[in-house]
């Protein structure tokens, strides 16, 4: 008996059509997963049905690709753990961090039954804290995103990525090595597909950072950038008001206060975190060559594929 939770009919139909699931197939499909994780040594990952699903959905069911996409989130895990592996979501400062409201889902997924829309904003102070403490607060939160919310497991995720309050010194955090594990996780190990980006509120000084990042993405990504200044009104077409926050002119509360609430958010799911740090991968224990993370990138921000067979 699969141990899901519960797709509305809408939502379902979508993950039948676009996504190729098939209900009375499901569980033969998780078992599978779960026979591979079992024969792989090196890999110490979660293989309850929920988690196991999204990896599915995330990669149109295709086993092939949840294979390699489940191995590297693992692996990123047990590369960076400082950065994507949260543990400890009452810690003093990954709690100041997430109230800075720099990483925050929307509460209402678009047209109310489509993506889930995400705000990311530079506005920290950069003498308390690095952009890697924000990300480690917006990798938990996309955890969160993976085993609760059907609307971005199932559509997908928008992000709304704002440079408003970027500074000088907020660029020289977004080094090459930082764009490279950002866009590892984003689009070559998280089950959420990424429906498209919106860079508003882009300074001259932007234009140096995206010439660092967008060779990262693949071409697939990259034609769903949008990338604009000041002016909203391309993206206030397909975003409308009621469901953006009122830092947009939208009628949803500031990203500040939905930032306060979602602290409810983190005491929730406690447990869950406490047991990341029981997975994880080995290299020791890889068959054949250890998986090389750092030289996964080839030229021009190309991703070599991962051998899991």
């Amino acid at each position: 008996m699969v141990s899901l939770l519960p797709l509305n009919a809408e939502l379902q139909k979508v993950a039948n059509n676009e996504l190729g699931e098939v209900p009375s197939r499901l569980a033969d499909d998780l078992e599978a997963l779960r026979q591979w994780l079992r024969l792989q040594p090196h890999l110490k990952a979660r293989d309850d049905d929920q988690f196991l699903v999204q990896f599915l959905r995330g990669c149109k069911f295709s086993l092939e690709r949840a294979k390699e996409k489940i191995d590297l989130y693992f692996s990123l895990k047990s590369q960076y753990p400082e950065m994507m592996n949260v543990t400890n979501v009452d810690d003093r400062k990954f709690r100041e961090v997430h109230r800075l409201g720099c990483f925050q889902p929307l509460p209402i997924p678009l047209n109310g039954n489509g993506a889930r829309i995400v705000v990311f904003r530079f506005d920290y102070p950069v003498n308390k804290y690095s952009i890697d403490d924000i990300l480690q607060a917006g990798i938990a939160m996309h955890e969160v995103l993976m085993m609760h919310d059907p609307y971005a497991g199932i559509h997908g995720l928008i992000y709304i990525i704002d440079y408003g309050h970027a500074t000088a010194s907020h660029y020289l955090q977004l080094t090459p090595n930082f764009c490279k594990k950002l866009v590892s996780f984003l689009e070559k190990s998280m089950p959420l597909r990424i429906k498209s980006l919106y860079y508003i509120n882009t300074a001259a000084a932007a234009q140096q950072f995206f010439k660092i990042l967008i060779p990262f993405f693949s071409e697939k990504m990259q034609k769903r950038l949008h990338v604009m200044g000041h002016k909203l009104d391309e993206m206030l077409k397909d975003l409308p008001a009621q469901y953006l926050p009122k830092d947009y002119g939208g009628d949803l509360p500031s990203v500040q206060e939905l930032a306060a609430e979602y602290d409810k958010t983190w005491d929730n799911n406690r447990e869950f975190f406490r047991a990341n740090a029981y997975y994880g991968t080995d290299e020791k224990l890889r068959p054949g060559k250890p998986l090389d993370i750092d030289g996964l990138f080839g030229v021009g921000g190309s991703f070599r594929k991962l051998n899991v067979d």
